[in-house]
């Protein structure tokens, strides 16, 4: 068998949509090889040149995983959580025949669980609902995701799954300001990765590696991650 990397991160990019509550992040070109010449560095035969580019944004901008102080006072910060909670073996559920602002519920994870043929004992498990196919880079994409209900991530958390992983900016629907989501994801010490794109490629792989490994923000409520799935074909 060979090995396949997916890669599940978005771009980042200047102003692309973002959760309903967070500005859009700011990514633009600060020097360039063109703007550097002027330094006159490296010698005349050889000069040196550079680019680089100014970032500034939210750490729950693109694809990016929840540090449990984002909802929670007294929980770890990005920096606090261990390395290996954000690799490991994984299975992705195909819940694209959920609507729009549908609700993904335990009766649901049970028929993808059967349907993928992977029994879920403490893997990452990834939801592919098609969103990004339907609505990016469109800012309705913002407002269209589905939720998953609180007995969704009870079941998960009974299976001692402590990460998943969704399409769009949030695991709650954007219709929704309760929150309940990410309130059950608090008393129940389990986190998700939000933004994960090419889900698709993961269906009918049974189970795959996962690595979605944040920046190592001192006190960080998040992290960008640079997310991708190892399978084998």
């Amino acid at each position: 068998m060979t090995k396949k990397i997916i890669d599940l991160s978005m771009h980042i990019e200047d102003n692309m949509p973002s959760h309903k509550l967070f500005q859009s992040p700011i990514y633009l070109k600060h020097l360039d090889h063109e703007s550097t010449k002027a330094l006159n560095l490296g010698v005349p035969e050889d000069p040196m040149t550079f680019q680089t580019n100014y970032i500034g944004m939210l750490d729950h901008v693109g694809t990016h995983v929840d540090a449990f102080l984002h909802v929670n006072p007294n929980g770890a910060s990005i920096d606090e959580m261990p390395l290996e909670m954000f690799m490991g073996k994984a299975v992705c559920f195909d819940m694209r025949h959920i609507p729009d602002l549908g609700d993904i519920d335990a009766a649901e994870m049970e028929k993808a669980e059967k349907a993928a043929g992977v029994t879920v004992d403490g893997h990452i498990v990834l939801l592919c609902t098609g969103l990004t196919e339907r609505h990016y880079p469109n800012i309705e994409v913002c407002w269209k995701n589905p939720g998953l209900t609180v007995d969704a991530t009870e079941w998960l958390a009974a299976r001692n799954s402590k990460l998943h992983g969704v399409e769009g900016p949030s695991t709650d629907k954007p219709t929704d300001n309760i929150f309940a989501q990410h309130r059950a994801c608090r008393d129940l010490g389990v986190t998700h990765y939000e933004w994960l794109v090419n889900l698709d490629q993961l269906i009918g792989k049974g189970e795959f590696q996962f690595q979605g490994v944040p920046i190592k923000f001192k006190g960080g409520s998040g992290s960008p991650v640079r997310a991708f799935a190892i399978v084998e074909e």
